[in-house]
Parts: structure tokens; C-alpha cells; sequence
């Protein structure tokens, strides 16, 4: 009579722990929402991967090598309202009680996302081309970055060059579109487009930039494939790119420099002053007014020039103006070939390489190379750019170097530029970035420019801390491109907003800066094209510097630098106010243990926007 009992006690208790099981087994209400977060993460990261092919070729994925990106209006649109989907969901996405980076997860992707959304209005994409960027030539840039190793390799690009008659008829169409809204960049600067285009549209096939795989294959292809593919991709450069390079340049020249606007500042455009402003929020991810930043750089120009004149009278000079006479006319001061201004940066960077452990305690897995930058747009190019190394591994970082007029470049920053673009600044951010595990995908190659420009500039004063720019001539270069970011302050908000003209940038330049002519005139077409992009250089610096101190103020003798170090990169590119909560948050744990106080953190903002990348133009770190 007790079995049945027993039988039904044991059915009971074993039922209770299956219930259980199940109860521990199945997620709670807070992990659902966090994976809910990553999936809809995961998703939208897939998404601008998928429509943005050469994107995703410049990160290393090959899943689309096959396609170009898409440029018709019918993309341009579909792709708009897609993001705001995306906003929608990502700000229905509830965030309370989740770990602080996952809920920054969040708030730096719906920052991301409004910010598309808001620029939308101003139709970017109907000036697609000035004179350093634009499809023209980053097309040709592609062979720097994709990785050719096998017969799909080759294969993929061949079927690349089929499509980019499609896509600069694409472009074309839009330029039209710019033309009859009358957004248009100004005539002097098309006029480089059209040298661009002209060097590219009147190479042989064989000679063209786009033909240079052709004859450089893998050992593990074999002869017959390679004869194969070579025939192929020369016949479709031949018969198909050239041609359309051609009638793009006739296009250039016939219909679209003809209507180029005549003044330089982007406030003559229609809406123009909306869209500068719009511009500087996005550069400098801050709510500075642009005379507020006119008055930061005057203040900085001032002060940056005391310390010049310092090193002057050191060399015994009387004033700054006979000392850069006298600096512009010394031929062993300017490049004696290309070759030695490659190999200076080389030795630069390499020297900086050796004291890294003293400043970071982690280091970038990613190698550096130094190479020229091509010579079809040498010609309106900075003096030096960073490549970012492919994610996968399969592309180191690179240093583009201008090695064009090189009898005019002054060799008294080149130092400075190659901490700058290379380590530690550009490469250590970028690829350690890339490097973080614990970040999602979007943040691991966020480009905002305050953080990333800030961070380069910001580490050209680490030479000098680790007992570099001991001459007074190579101080003084490091003197004079902290001066030429802070001269951007004042031209860039001179031009688009107090209505400069070209020649009274060209002659605040001559004024204050100590810069050669070839860099004077292509800054200031730099700046032209790219309204407010330079801004985030200088302010971007001084945060950085700002936090610095306080965490030297707050923590005393337990200040590390490796450690500050560590604490900035680690959180990928961030908008200044979020930079700021980090380092305030790491002063706060490091002061706990031994002061039993910690200061308040303060949540992530979500009150400044910030600059999206443009996934066509892969190119950064523009110096």
C-alpha cells in the first residue's frame, strides 16, 4: 500500500527538479534583452557590410569581393530608410541594468545612426569628388588594399573592373543631381579632378594603375592561370575602365568644372551655414560654436608661436619671420629625392618602435609599412596618410607618404608626421581597436574624427618625452605642426564661416606657420574641400591632454602613463564626452583600493554627435 505513495512522492520531487532545470536553463528577462542587444548589433553591422562591398574589402572580408558598392538613388534611398529602422529599433532597445560598455553599445550606435539621418538633408552625396577624394581615385587604390592570393582573388577583381563603368555612370548621374541643386565644389579644386582623371583615362592598359596585380601573382598560381587572368583583366581595363574613365573625364570638363561655384566657403551653398554647422558637431563630436573655435585657435596660435620664437632666439635668430627665411632657403632642410624622405619616415618610425613598452603596455599585433603614395594623385595628396591594416591580418597598416615636388618639402616635420601617422599614433588606435575582443565590431572601426586625429596629434609629444627631437631644428618642427593644427582652427572656421578668401588663408599661413609653399597650397585646398574635418585635430588633442592632467591630479604617484594609455585605446574611437566618463570612471576604480572613496561616474552622454564613416572612402589620418 505504500509503493503507489512512494512512487507518487519520487513523480513529485522529480518533477520539481526538471522544473527547476528548466527555470535555470531558460534566460532571464535581463539576459534576454542583452542578447537581443548583440543580435540586433550583429545584424546591422551585416547589413553595412553587405551594401558597402569595398568596405568590407578593406576590413579583410571577402564574402562580396565580386561587387562595388551601390551609388543610384534608388541605393542611396533604400539604404536611408533602412537606417532609420534601424534607430528605431536600436532606441526601443531598453538598456537598464546592463553591463556600463554594453549600454555605451547602444548609446554610440543610435549617436551613429541619427547622425546619418540628420546629414541626410544635405545631400552629401551629390558632391561626391574633390581633389583628395572621391571614386576617381579610390578606385585605383583598391590594388593597396585588396589581398591577391589565389585564382578567386583575381577572379573577383576581374568582375570588379567590369562594374566600374556602372558605378561612375552612378556617379555621374549624382554629380548632375549636385549641378541642378546647385551643390558644387568650387571650379579650382574640379580642375585637379580633372588632372586626376585625365592621368588615369590616358594610361595604356598595361601601364595603369588598375593592371598593376596583373603582373605581380602569387608563386602558388600557376602559369596558365596566371597568362588567363592577365588576358582578362587587361582586355577588361582596355575595353571597358579606360573608356569609362574617358567619358567621365569628358563629363569633368565639359559639363561639370564649367559650373563649379566661385567662393571657397561652404556657406555659399544653399544651406550652407546649417550644414557647416552640422559639420564642426560632427568633427569635434562637441557643441562648440564655430567663433568659439576661431578664438580657441587664435589663443593657441599665440602660444605655440611664443615657444617657436624660443627655439629661434636658442639658434640665434632675432625674430620667427628671418628664422623661417632663413629655414625656406636652406637646401639641406628640403627632400633631396623621394626615396629619402621614405626612408626618413622608415627611420622614424622604427626608432619609435623600440620605446613603445615605456609608454603602452599593450601593443598592436598588426605590422606597419612605409610606401609611397601613387603617382597619378600626388598632386593635391597630403604630405602623409594612414591605412588601417586589414582586420583578418591579411594587410598590414600603411603610412602613404607624398614623395611628389620633393625639392619643396621641408624635412623638419617629417618626424613629427611619422609618430603621427604611424606609431604611436594612428596605427597604435586603429589597430589595437581592431584588436579589442570584448568590443563589438562597429566600435572596433569607428572613425570619429576628434578621437582618431586627436590621438595621432596628441602622440607626436610622446617623442619628445621619450628623448626624441633633441635637435632644435627637429623641436622646432614638432613646434610647427602642433602650429599648423592650430592654424586649422582659424582658416577652416575662416572660410566656411567669417567668408575668408583663398588668398587670406594662404596669407595667415605665411603669417604664423612655418610650412613650405607646396604644403601651404595644399593645405588650403584641403581645407576647402573637406569643411570643418580639421577641427577635430586640435580639439581633440587638448581633451586628451585635459584628461591627462586630471588623472595626474587625482591620482598622484599611482599615475601610470602605460596604464592612461591603455585606458584611452581600449574603449575603440570614442565621442569626447564618452572619453571622458571612461577616464574619470578608470580615476575613480584606481583611487577605491586605497582611499576607500570613489568619484560619482557619470553615465554616458548621448548629447554630442559624432562623424560616421563613409565606407567608399576607406582612406584616414589624413595629416
Amino acid at each position: 500500500m505504500r509503493f503507489p505513495r512512494l512512487r507518487t512522492c519520487v513523480a513529485l520531487i522529480l518533477c520539481m527538479l526538471c522544473s527547476l532545470s528548466t527555470a535555470a536553463q531558460s534566460p532571464s528577462p535581463l539576459q534576454s534583452r542583452r542578447k537581443a542587444l548583440n543580435d540586433l548589433l550583429a545584424e546591422q553591422w551585416e547589413y553595412r557590410l553587405r551594401t558597402s562591398p569595398l568596405f568590407a574589402s578593406y576590413l579583410g572580408d571577402k564574402r562580396w569581393n565580386d561587387k562595388l558598392d551601390d551609388f543610384s538613388q534608388e541605393a542611396i534611398d533604400k539604404d536611408l530608410q533602412e537606417t532609420r529602422k534601424f534607430l528605431t529599433r536600436f532606441e526601443a532597445t531598453d538598456t537598464s541594468g546592463f553591463p556600463e560598455q554594453e549600454a555605451l553599445n547602444k548609446a554610440l550606435m543610435v549617436r551613429d545612426l541619427k547622425m546619418q539621418v540628420e546629414g541626410a538633408r544635405f545631400k552629401e552625396w551629390e558632391m561626391p569628388v574633390d581633389q583628395q577624394n572621391g571614386i576617381q581615385v579610390f578606385l585605383p587604390q583598391l590594388v593597396n588594399v585588396l589581398s591577391f592570393q589565389s585564382v578567386k582573388d583575381y577572379e573577383d577583381y576581374v568582375s570588379r573592373l567590369k562594374q566600374i563603368p556602372i558605378l561612375l555612370d552612378q556617379t555621374t548621374i549624382q554629380m548632375r543631381n549636385g549641378m541642378n541643386d546647385k551643390l558644387m565644389p568650387p571650379r579650382f579644386l574640379l580642375e585637379k579632378v580633372l588632372d586626376q582623371c585625365n592621368a588615369l583615362a590616358a594610361k595604356e592598359a598595361g601601364k595603369s594603375p588598375f593592371a598593376q596585380p596583373f603582373f605581380t601573382f602569387s608563386k602558388t598560381i600557376s602559369e596558365s592561370d596566371q597568362k588567363r587572368l592577365r588576358d582578362a583583366g587587361l582586355a577588361v581595363i582596355r575595353d571597358s575602365v579606360l573608356p569609362a574613365y574617358a567619358r567621365f573625364t569628358t563629363f569633368v570638363r565639359d559639363e561639370y568644372v564649367p559650373k563649379g561655384r566661385t567662393e571657397p566657403g561652404i556657406s555659399s551653398l544653399p544651406n550652407g551655414e546649417a550644414y557647416y554647422t552640422f559639420l564642426v558637431k560632427q568633427s569635434t563630436t562637441t557643441n562648440l560654436a564655430p567663433e568659439e573655435i576661431h578664438q580657441i585657435g587664435l589663443a593657441q596660435v599665440k602660444e605655440i608661436e611664443g615657444r617657436m620664437l624660443a627655439v629661434a632666439h636658442q639658434l640665434g635668430y632675432k625674430d620667427l619671420k628671418s628664422f623661417k627665411a632663413a629655414v625656406a632657403n636652406d637646401p639641406k632642410l628640403h627632400g633631396q629625392s623621394g626615396q629619402q624622405i621614405l626612408d626618413l619616415y622608415r627611420k622614424y618610425i622604427g626608432q619609435m618602435y623600440a620605446k613603445l613598452p615605456d609608454l603602452f603596455n599593450r601593443l598592436p599585433k598588426a605590422k606597419l609599412e612605409v610606401l609611397p603614395i601613387e603617382e597619378f594623385r600626388e598632386n593635391g595628396a597630403p604630405g602623409a596618410q594612414y591605412q588601417s591594416p586589414a582586420q583578418d591580418g591579411s594587410r598590414p597598416g600603411h603610412v602613404m607618404v607624398n614623395t611628389g615636388e620633393f625639392t619643396k618639402r621641408s624635412l623638419l616635420d617629417i618626424e613629427a608626421t611619422s609618430y603621427h601617422e604611424g606609431v604611436p599614433g594612428h596605427h597604435m588606435q586603429m589597430a589595437i581597436a581592431q584588436e579589442m575582443p570584448d568590443l563589438p565590431p562597429f566600435r572596433q572601426n569607428e572613425f570619429l574624427t576628434a578621437y582618431v586625429e586627436g590621438w595621432a596629434l596628441y602622440s607626436e609629444r610622446l617623442g619628445k618625452e621619450v628623448g626624441f627631437f633633441q635637435d632644435p631644428y627637429s623641436y622646432y618642427g614638432l613646434l610647427s605642426a602642433d602650429m599648423l593644427r592650430a592654424v586649422r582652427l582659424v582658416v577652416d572656421t575662416g572660410i566656411h564661416y567669417k567668408h575668408w578668401t583663398r588668398q587670406q588663408v594662404v596669407d595667415f599661413f605665411h603669417e604664423h606657420s612655418g610650412e613650405d609653399e607646396v604644403s601651404v597650397q595644399s593645405e588650403t585646398d584641403r581645407y576647402i574641400a573637406g569643411p570643418a574635418q580639421a577641427l577635430g585635430y586640435k580639439i581633440g588633442q587638448m581633451e586628451i591632454l585635459k584628461l591627462r592632467e586630471y588623472a595626474k591630479d587625482q591620482l598622484g604617484d599611482k599615475f601610470n602613463l602605460r596604464a592612461f594609455h591603455d585606458e584611452v585605446l581600449a574603449g575603440g574611437a570614442l565621442p569626447l564626452d564618452a572619453l571622458e566618463n571612461r577616464v574619470h570612471e578608470w580615476v575613480a576604480k584606481q583611487r577605491a583600493p586605497s582611499t576607500g572613496s570613489t568619484l560619482a561616474p557619470t553615465p554616458p552622454s548621448t548629447g554630442r554627435p559624432n562623424r560616421t564613416q563613409r565606407p567608399i572612402n576607406a582612406k584616414i589620418g589624413n595629416w
